[in-house]
């Protein structure tokens, strides 16, 4: 399955807006994002000026969100990082996903596939904060039918981003049917559209 559209023009899974430029760009300011616009103009190979109108460009399309600092969460005092799934009654999303965005020690909620129709990462001092939020918070909201929490052990890969340059092309495999895909329930599309 190809993620090319037939008249895009682009690479397989690339935007036709980005060049191969672009992608070095997004690549270098996601390990630095404080780089002079000198420096960065030559790491990639054009000019100040280019790089200038060229972030500024990705800026103003929507490519670039916003530039923030990355912070260790256990030096903070936050070295306890659990992952809540949740499982939402029918009808419900518009109000599941209101309460959710104004919590504000939810650090990421995505709607999913599968099993649970939501998993929401919690950070917290301790143990005590995961079980306080999955059962005092979340599993109290009316929106909610099940909650199941699990404890981070280790954080093994978190980047800020991933980028399409980053995925390395592999040979078509034969299906095993090892892999079972579990549409969306019905409203979740209507939440997602609403972020």
């Amino acid at each position: 399955m190809s993620n090319k559209s037939p008249d895009s023009g682009a690479a397989p899974g690339r935007s036709a807006a980005l060049d191969d430029v672009s992608y070095k760009i997004l690549s270098v300011l996601r390990d630095n994002g404080r780089i002079s616009i000198a420096a960065l103009a030559d790491v990639v190979g054009i000019s100040r000026a280019s790089a200038y109108a060229r972030v500024e460009a990705l800026v103003k399309d929507g490519v670039i969100t916003g530039f923030s600092a990355r912070v260790d969460p256990a030096r903070t005092g936050l070295s306890i990082c659990a992952l809540v799934f949740v499982t939402v009654h029918p009808q419900s999303w518009v109000a599941f996903r209101e309460k959710v965005v104004a919590m504000p020690d939810v650090e990421y909620c995505v709607i999913t596939t599968g099993e649970h129709d939501a998993m929401v990462l919690i950070r917290a001092t301790d143990v005590g904060g995961v079980h306080a939020f999955a059962t005092g918070v979340i599993a109290m909201l009316p929106e909610v039918r099940t909650v199941v929490s699990v404890v981070v052990l280790d954080e093994v890969v978190r980047k800020p981003f991933v980028l399409p340059t980053d995925i390395p092309e592999r040979p078509e495999t034969a299906r095993l049917g090892m892999t079972r895909w579990t549409p969306a329930a019905a409203g979740r599309d209507a939440m997602a559209a609403r972020g």
